[in-house]
């Protein structure tokens, strides 16, 4: 029985070996070569984010002006030294005619400037688009009726002759976004924010070998405590020392921003502003119409004296005084002064934008009070809107879509976020302003060739002029420094470069202050 069941056995296996032999091999899967991992992947960006390419010129002040526009985004690194976001921009970079950068125009001895809007919130769009870069908006605050798009002309008050341009747009702003599966929250706050561009700034300087080249940041709005902030951020933690930091309608304390019970700096420091809109409207007194400068200067007098010691007196003014400040406050402002007293003496600069032109049936605008425009809004305290925004909004927004991706040649699908709301994360001031005076002070004190220059408008209802003139005073610096800081002020408001006559003044200024910085 044995026997036979071994030969079984082994008939079967013999049989499966020859069918085995019998039936061809399948063939083995093709094998596909690895493919290489790009530099890109390596650090984590997309490969299809690499920077594109394109020529231009423009004519300035009578001469051409050849450039390179290089649009893409670098990856900003966490201290581990993985990425944690990737922060779009354009960079403009002066070359000859050929399309090469001139031995004259060496990367060591030609200046960048950095620029950035602010918000929290905004992308470089109106820096770039508006006040800088070679393409403008062809759109003005001059009274014409807002368009829903413009279109792109060139920009004959760009500063490309002078300073090769990067335009920042921070993250959640523009087309910059946190990495995949990081939390955009470490990168929404005051000093997170900070420390995020100050990275953007370093890994741009090794990219494009702009180490040794004399460096410039201009920063407009929030854009000046983000500005401030990154002025001591770059020196101390990066070595990257600034030949001048320039801020655009921009502030460094929220502070003299925002009154409150026991807080009356605001309403001090915004009444030279609501005096300078009140003239620009033709609302006050004959003597103080015929003379701006006469005005604007009886007006900070009597902020910076009675008035703010009438505030502080609160309900111990006698009545009779407090009569006297409320008849001041009327012929500076053309409110009544029922309306004044009423409001104990304080006035609101966004009940301002409502109660000016009341009878005319207008608001003003906030970033522009020159700009007028009829409401929807009956509430006899508040604007629903900003027209000096809204009208200028559509054809920015428009714009900047097309340019990026039909000129520049950057396609991507995600959204241009022109104004983001952001959950701005203020916990490390919790209980406090935010204040950047401190910082700057420091870094001017420690980079004494630090150069600064301050402009603001005086139709700017959104930061009043006063406000960084207070703090310019308050900052801690030896007498020997405040010759490093210059003001220069404008006859409309926060984005001053959308009114032509403020346009030109804003390049010259912006020209004089890089050159004479490099002295």
């Amino acid at each position: 029985m044995h026997k036979r069941l071994l030969a079984l056995t082994s008939a079967l296996v013999l049989s499966a070996n020859l069918s085995a032999q019998e039936t061809p091999p399948a063939p083995a899967p093709e094998k596909k070569p690895t493919p290489k991992e790009s530099k890109a992947e390596k650090d984590g960006r997309d490969p299809e984010t690499k920077p594109k390419e394109s020529k231009g010129s423009i004519k300035i002040e009578g001469k051409t002006v050849a450039y390179t526009a290089k649009t893409g985004i670098l990856p900003v690194y966490k201290e581990d030294g993985t990425v944690g976001a990737s922060i779009f921009y354009v960079y403009y970079s002066q070359t000859n005619e050929y399309g090469y950068r001139d031995p004259k125009l060496s990367a060591h001895t030609r200046p960048v400037t950095f620029c950035f809007n602010g918000g929290p919130g905004s992308s470089a769009v109106w820096l770039h688009l508006g006040g800088l870069g070679p393409k403008r908006v062809n759109t003005l605050l001059d009274g014409r009726r807002p368009d829903a798009t413009s279109g792109l002309v060139d920009n004959p008050h760009s500063v490309l002759d002078v300073t090769d341009l990067v335009f920042i747009d921070p993250v959640n702003t523009g087309l910059s976004r946190a990495a995949k599966g990081e939390s955009d929250k470490q990168f929404l706050g005051v000093d997170e924010d900070i420390n995020a561009v100050a990275e953007f700034i370093r890994v741009f300087c090794i990219r494009e070998k702009r180490w040794e080249s004399p460096k410039f940041l201009c920063g407009e709005s929030y854009g000046g405590i983000r500005g401030a902030g990154l002025t001591a951020t770059l020196q101390e933690k990066h070595g990257i020392y600034l030949n001048g930091l320039q801020i655009v309608s921009g502030l460094l304390n929220y502070g003299p921003m925002y009154g409150a019970i026991g807080n009356d700096l605001p309403h001090v420091l915004e009444l030279p502003t609501l005096t300078n809109i009140a003239h620009a409207h033709g609302k006050l007194p004959e003597d103080l119409q015929a003379d701006r400068e006469a005005a604007e200067k009886e007006s900070r007098e009597f902020a910076t004296n009675e008035y703010s010691v009438a505030l502080l007196k609160g309900s111990a003014l006698p009545d009779a005084d407090r009569k006297k400040v409320a008849d001041k406050l009327s012929r500076l402002t053309s409110l009544t002064v029922p309306e004044i007293l009423e409001s104990n003496l304080r006035i609101d600069r966004w009940a301002f934008k409502k109660r000016l032109l009341r009878k005319e049936g207008l608001i003003i605008g906030g970033y522009d009070a020159r700009v007028t425009a009829e409401d929807v809004n009956n509430d006899p305290h508040h604007a629903s809107f900003d027209p000096s925004a809204a009208f200028v909004k559509g054809a920015v927004s428009a714009s900047i879509n097309s340019y990026v991706r039909e000129t520049l040649g950057y396609d991507n699908d995600h959204p241009y976020r022109v104004m983001a709301s952001v959950a701005w994360n203020y916990t490390q001031y919790a209980n406090q302003f935010v204040s950047m005076e401190g910082r700057l002070a420091r870094a001017l004190v420690q980079n004494p060739r630090l150069q600064i220059m301050l402009q603001v408008g005086r139709a700017d209802l959104v930061v009043p002029q006063d406000v960084m003139r207070y703090s310019i005073a308050q900052m801690p610096i030896p007498a020997s420094l405040r010759s490093n800081i210059r003001f220069e002020e404008y006859e409309s408001g926060h984005m001053m470069y959308f009114h032509a006559p403020d346009a030109a003044k804003f390049r010259a200024d912006t020209v004089k202050f890089i050159q004479e910085s490099l002295k």
